[in-house]
């Protein structure tokens, strides 16, 4: 028999349980762990943004009777509370973040970094069960040697960087690479679940370039994306025959902001490169413009519109940490992608040739279209 589920199994994100890309350091006395964190801070603050989490030992003085509060002190802000948090509702707090370094003396990590320390090395023999994912080692002298039970515990040795705590540089760089080498892949997505009420008929039909529209431009985007996909509402699947893999609308009557969060909830672990589905002089150049500009490290990457001085939507890279953002933006009642782009730190590009950005939305844009390509 089927074993029965009782909630519907979706993909979750990368990752544990307070960031995608997090680095408990784990095997040495506290301050030795807060100052390694600090250091690789310093040494990788241009390259990618870093958090830590820590945990202080001895309790102190509330500073104030709210249970929350945010302060703004001009040069930082402030975010104290004594409420209770959820295990699960602590990734929103550095969502924002390339990295998290962790003190894994106090909490579990998805990613390791062992110091070989004598005065922590019964602590750390009785937290093997934290050790799930071990990338790196760190002898604190060159004679150290590597604990039997830490040797016996880890299936394979191959992929673990072993260098001094002196060696800051090689450490840092091995925490950039890793950084690079899991970066989100990129999936594309035309978004063609609009009614086109202004149109009155299909938008991402039209064939300007022998093709539907949607097809045209679902092709431009699998030159470039590891995967290519069509959203839809539910009910148009019978109406477009496709090339490609479909995503059907499961934030219903939201426009591209539902097409955008259902490509998430498919797979939450990429980015996205989305496309309204009415844009006729659209051409790979552009694409490729942006892919180029991509930065991973923002919430997206996307074009510059001069004539609304706004960020444009239409063409724009999502990445995995713009998931949460939209979702929660929505919970505001906002559902206007630009909106999030105007409020959230962004890449913004200039488009070389913004005829590309125009979009096609009743007769008279179509009409313009049609006759330009005939020219």
């Amino acid at each position: 028999m089927k074993k029965h589920t009782k909630h519907t199994a979706i993909t979750k994100p990368l990752g544990g349980d307070y960031h995608r890309n997090e680095w408990a350091i784990i095997g040495a006395p506290c301050d030795i762990i807060n100052q390694l964190a600090a250091d690789i801070h310093k040494t990788l603050e241009q390259k990618m943004s870093l958090g830590f989490l820590d945990a202080e030992h001895k309790k102190k003085r509330k500073p104030n009777s709210f249970p929350l509060s945010l302060v703004d002190k001009i040069s930082h802000q402030s975010l104290n509370f004594t409420l209770p948090i959820g295990l699960k509702q602590n990734r929103k707090y550095f969502s924002s973040l390339d990295g998290l370094l962790i003190n894994g003396n106090h909490f579990i990590g998805d990613k390791q970094i062992v110091i070989i320390h004598d005065k922590k090395k019964e602590s750390l023999s009785r937290k093997l069960d934290r050790l799930t994912d071990v990338r790196m080692i760190i002898l604190m002298n060159s004679y150290d040697e590597i604990y039997d039970f830490l040797i016996e515990h880890l299936p394979e040795t191959d992929h673990i960087k072993i260098h001094r705590i002196d060696q800051l540089q090689k450490i840092c760089d091995d925490i950039h690479a890793d950084f690079i080498e899991s970066r989100p892949p990129l999936y594309g997505l035309v978004l063609s679940g609009g009614k086109s009420q202004r149109m009155g008929s299909d938008k991402g039909s039209i064939k300007y370039h022998d093709k539907e529209q949607r097809e045209y431009e679902a092709d431009l985007l699998n030159k470039y994306c590891n995967h290519t996909y069509i959203s839809i509402r539910k009910n148009q699947d019978e109406l477009i025959e496709s090339a490609y893999a479909k995503i059907y609308d499961t934030y219903a009557g939201l426009g591209p902001y539902g097409g955008i969060l259902s490509a998430f909830r498919e797979h939450p672990n990429a980015a996205w490169l989305t496309l309204a589905c009415d844009l006729p002089y659209l051409t790979d150049k552009t694409i490729k413009q942006l892919i180029t500009a991509r930065n991973p490290s923002k919430l997206a990457t996307c074009f510059y519109n001069p004539d609304t001085d706004f960020p444009e939507p239409l063409i724009t890279i999502w990445e995995p940490r713009a998931y949460t953002v939209l979702l929660e933006f929505l919970s505001q009642g906002y559902s206007c992608p630009r909106k999030v782009l105007i409020n959230t730190d962004i890449e913004m590009v200039n488009l070389v040739n913004q005829q590309e950005m125009i979009n096609a939305n009743n007769q008279t844009e179509k009409a313009e279209a049609e006759a330009y390509f005939k020219e």
